[in-house]
């Protein structure tokens, strides 16, 4: 039972932050902004419907773990108050794609002021300690693989595209991020 709870936790949250990655896309693209990367955009879409798949085939056929391992419940817990403050700091930027706004200033609060992605690492530790919490093996162990091969793709055209249009490479916004 308890995995049926953290299961429909998780995809009404990642349904929330879609309807919320929507409106900071209309705003952003209403300011000028431009979307960067929409090519693997549909293959991380498809990465995050397998792994809820792929979870809750595993978890349901193959472990029968539906009760969570609690130091991992715990983990998961603390992940979630970091996603929140990740959201929360990067406001109307906040994204599900790569929206780049020309001449914005690059967040450098919150979590944003110790490391460049935390919001990225949130989902990789997500990705490993979600079906962990289960028992998955298989889940946690593909998911998180695939999910490096994309954030390998992802990060540089993210950066690439901040460097070019944004103060992210300039020497103020390093001394912030790198205090």
């Amino acid at each position: 039972m308890f995995f049926y709870l953290v299961l429909a936790f998780i995809i009404i949250q990642r349904l929330v932050e879609l309807l919320i990655a929507k409106r900071n896309e209309k705003s952003m693209l209403a300011k000028g902004a431009y979307e960067v990367g929409a090519s693997h955009y549909p293959f991380m879409i498809l990465l995050h419907v397998s792994f809820f798949v792929s979870l809750i085939v595993e978890v349901i056929y193959f472990t029968g773990q539906l009760t969570p391992h609690y130091i991992l419940l715990f983990i998961f817990l603390l992940l979630q108050l970091l996603r929140v403050w990740c959201l929360a700091s990067l406001g109307p930027f906040w994204n599900t794609k790569i929206i780049i706004l020309p001449g914005a200033n690059v967040v450098v609060k919150g979590p944003y002021s110790y490391i460049r992605h935390p919001n990225y690492l949130v989902v990789c530790l997500e990705i490993a300690v979600i079906p962990l919490m289960f028992q998955a093996y298989f889940t946690a162990i593909c998911f998180t693989i695939l999910n490096l091969i994309i954030l390998s793709i992802r990060i540089p055209l993210e950066e690439k595209a901040l460097k070019e249009v944004t103060d992210y490479g300039s020497p103020l916004n390093q001394n912030l991020k790198n205090r």
